[in-house]
């Protein structure tokens, strides 16, 4: 009956504005957490505006509010919300009266805990239905609760809440979904278990904005000026930004766990930057395509280290949690609430340009922004003051998509008038009448054009539309979630144990937290000591590489990062003596994942490195193509050689795929390239081997009691591997101690009791091969990272 009368109720509505359609079925619309703060700050106003827009579409709806709370103190609180409901301004007054009594008819409070809770909601929905003989287009449920009750829920919809055949399902979820990669994964697998992929909508409010959901059609739309521009020959930085004056009061219990990394890094800051350098799509109307290109700008990026990021903590913050989280008072947190962090990419289209990501509590201001920075050849001999800011090039030439807040006060998208006039669609935004008393980035509001939105938006409200109309590419796929977790994980774990900027907050943080790029990194640019929150502990930082003995031989040991730096440079160092000595530089690199981040420090780190005179050989490689995954030397290209200017002549991969076919003896591979070692390689000494060690002893493909290569003559030998791909090709032990000095790599506590192992053990390479390595007229120096030594 209730519906009935609210369905009379839209056709009077319906005369103030024309009815669209006849009936295309019911919704309903489930709200879990309907008394949470999202919920009555946003996402009620968010139902109401859909229900405004589409209540002439042809469409009927039902809203049942839904919480842990008992029926009776549900309801109230619930409703108290709906009352403060409004309408936009420009919505005729008599039309929002009615349409605002009709919603609160049409909503619903439930107690929704138990599995017969759900049960009973299906039957109130579908005894609705048939009374006032309507089809039922779909459900949305929509998950305003925290992600640990995620599983239960999706547990009891899928077993009894699920509306019939011929209908749609729409589950929307709520950040944060998960807190690192694993735990992403973990809550990934279990709601794929009870939902299909296109039945859940997860939500980055930020793609809501209007500024950021515009990044993409303004590049679509602006090709023609774009595309000579949009690149690392023409950009020079790019900036996106969140300030934020609050600070994290009454939400520390959150914070503690998440930081503002995972806060807004990991999610907001994440997409606005892939809108920005993913290549365009032919159609980025279609959510297929433009995740493709999403996820293919991630593998672009390149792995982040921990001096890729500068952290802070606004000073009253460790005393909000010991006082909200009832912690003791020598209770440290380590919770950055600031950061801004480097992002480079190694595609073609943005080598070389840096992206800054930044954001933080109890700054000096609230805005956000993305910034693309062009950079300025011109100079300009006329002086600035009788200069047209239209066509003047020596002034700043830059693009911003402006998030709201801030000066402007209202999302926008700024373009600098010396770069060109965009392409804007004129039902959706407006050109704006400059402010002559603005200055944004240190520039007038008229150097600019500046575009804002017809109607402003909030951005729940367009999200919550675009779950009504089924628009996937407003969220979050899993396989975009789990790409950014990826990302973002192995920067968390490398921070956690690092000292934090403490700062006062607000206006008096002045330039505490300004940083600058240097040294491939970022470093706070006030270098001033930091004070340690707590002195007596010693961080990882704390200690210097340990020089002694292992095996008779040089040890060097530190904290993996340091240790990498470490062997680096004595690398660099090795390939310049070498060089001045003879003119170039032999260097033998073996495969496995203890060499990837060493690759990768030498790529971003030392351009002082002598590429130009330097041969890269392979140590040992898997019987696969180059171009497999497994292969050593893909993974050489992936993280060194892309990245490096070696002439290519001076690269020598291991022929293992000859004639078609993969390391068979008769084709003769090892002897090709024992050959080309003699014919390049003085005395087949080589400069400098880079070697690994196996849990087993192995090193290079040498394998504990291997038949070939442990042995006899200095050569290339096929080895057979206890693990897949079993065949393999190797440099032999005698070759390898031919080089004039090794150095052995070996990180990670699984290292630990081989490492303990060989310290007490003699030479006996048939058991454990690396014992076997001693360079007859050579050096041999072990780097071992502390968790390798002490366990």
């Amino acid at each position: 009956k209730m519906l009935g009368r609210v369905l009379c109720a839209v056709l009077f509505v319906g005369a103030l504005q024309p009815l669209a359609e006849a009936s295309q079925g019911h919704i309903s619309v489930v709200l879990l957490g309907a008394t949470g703060d999202l919920a009555k700050k946003y996402l009620w106003q968010g139902l109401f505006q859909l229900y405004m827009d589409q209540v002439s579409s042809g469409h009927s709806f039902t809203f049942h509010g839904a919480a842990l709370t008992a029926l009776e103190p549900g309801q109230r609180l619930m409703f108290d919300v709906l009352k403060d409901l409004s309408c936009p301004p420009d919505e005729a007054p008599n039309r929002c009266a009615v349409l605002k009594d009709q919603f609160l008819k049409l909503s619903q409070y439930h107690q929704l805990k138990t599995a017969e809770d759900y049960t009973a909601l299906n039957r109130e929905i579908e005894s609705l239905l048939r009374q006032e003989g309507l089809e039922e287009a779909g459900r949305i449920f929509y998950f305003s609760v925290p992600p640990f009750a995620y599983t239960e829920i999706a547990r009891h919809i899928n077993s009894s809440c699920r509306p019939p055949a011929g209908a749609w399902l729409r589950v929307v979820l709520e950040k944060p979904f998960g807190h690192d990669l694993q735990s992403a994964q973990q809550l990934a697998a279990e709601l794929t278990g009870f939902f299909r992929e296109e039945e859940m909508y997860r939500v980055d409010h930020y793609l809501g904005k209007q500024a950021v959901a515009h990044i993409l059609p303004f590049r679509d739309q602006n090709r023609q000026f774009l595309d000579p521009i949009w690149n690392r020959h023409h950009v020079e930085r790019v900036e996106i930004v969140l300030k934020e004056t609050v600070d994290a009061k009454g939400r520390t219990s959150f914070y503690e766990q998440y930081g503002v990394i995972r806060d807004v890094l990991q999610n907001h800051l994440t997409e606005a930057l892939l809108f920005l350098i993913m290549e365009l799509p032919a159609n980025v109307s279609r959510p297929e395509e433009v995740l493709q290109h999403k996820l293919q700008s991630f593998q672009s990026l390149w792995g982040l280290e921990k001096n890729s990021a500068v952290l802070g903590q606004y000073q009253a913050y460790a005393s909000q949690v010991r006082e909200e989280l009832q912690e003791a008072q020598d209770y440290v947190s380590t919770t950055p609430t600031f950061a801004g962090v480097l992002i480079r990419s190694d595609s073609l289209r943005w080598e070389g340009v840096p992206f800054l990501l930044t954001s933080g509590k109890a700054l000096d201001e609230r805005v956000g922004y993305a910034r693309v920075l062009f950079k300025n050849r011109a100079y300009c001999t006329q002086s600035e003051t009788l200069r047209d800011a239209g066509h003047s090039q020596c002034k700043a030439k830059q693009i911003i998509f402006y998030f709201g807040h801030g000066a402007l006060d209202t999302p926008a998208v700024l373009v600098s008038r010396n770069l060109f006039r965009p392409v804007m669609p004129k039902d959706s935004w407006k050109e704006a009448v400059a402010q002559s008393d603005l200055h944004i980035f240190g520039q007038p509001l008229s150097d600019y054009y500046v575009y804002s939105p017809v109607k402003e938006r909030d951005a729940y409200s367009v999200l919550i539309s675009n779950i009504y109309h089924g628009r996937k590419d407003f969220f979050i796929t899993t396989e975009n979630l789990l790409a950014s977790w990826g990302f973002w994980t192995p920067l968390l774990d490398s921070i956690s144990p690092q000292p934090l900027r403490l700062y006062p907050g607000g206006v008096e943080n002045q330039h505490l937290l300004d940083f600058e790029m240097v040294s491939g990194g970022l470093a706070f640019t006030l270098a001033e000591p930091v004070e340690l929150l707590n002195p007596s502990r010693q961080m990882p930082s704390d200690y210097k590489a340990i020089q002694s003995k292992f095996r008779q031989s040089p040890l060097v040991s530190a904290w993996p990062e340091d240790l990498i730096s470490q062997l680096a440079s004595d690398m660099e160092k090795t390939a310049s003596k070498s060089v001045a000595r003879s003119g170039q530089f032999h260097l033998a690199l073996s495969g496995g994942s203890s060499p990837v981040i060493l690759f990768q420090r030498l790529a971003r780190h030392h351009y002082a490195f002598p590429w130009k005179h330097t041969h890269i050989w392979l140590v040992d490689e898997r019987c696969v193509p180059l171009t497999d995954t497994e292969s050593n030397f893909f993974s050489l290209h992936s993280h060194l050689l892309q990245s490096v200017r070696v002439p290519y002549f001076n690269i020598h991969p291991m022929p293992v795929h000859l004639n078609q076919r993969l390391c068979v003896e008769e084709d003769r591979g090892t002897e090709l390239y024992a050959k080309d070692i003699m014919a390049l390689v003085a005395n087949a000494s080589f400069d400098l081997v880079l070697l690994g060690v196996g849990t087993d002893g192995h090193t290079a493909s040498l394998f504990p009691h291997s038949e070939n290569g442990l042995e006899g003559a200095p050569t290339v030998v096929l080895t057979e591997s206890p693990v897949k791909p079993h065949q393999r090709m190797s440099l032999s032990l005698p070759l390898i101690n031919k080089a004039r000095q090794v150095f052995v790599l070996v990180l990670g506590k699984g290292k630990h009791d081989i490492t303990t192992l060989l310290s007490r053990v003699g030479h006996e390479p048939s058991k454990w091969p690396i014992s076997g390595v001693s360079p007859s007229s050579g050096q041999l120096v072990w780097y071992v990272d502390y968790e390798a030594l002490l366990g």
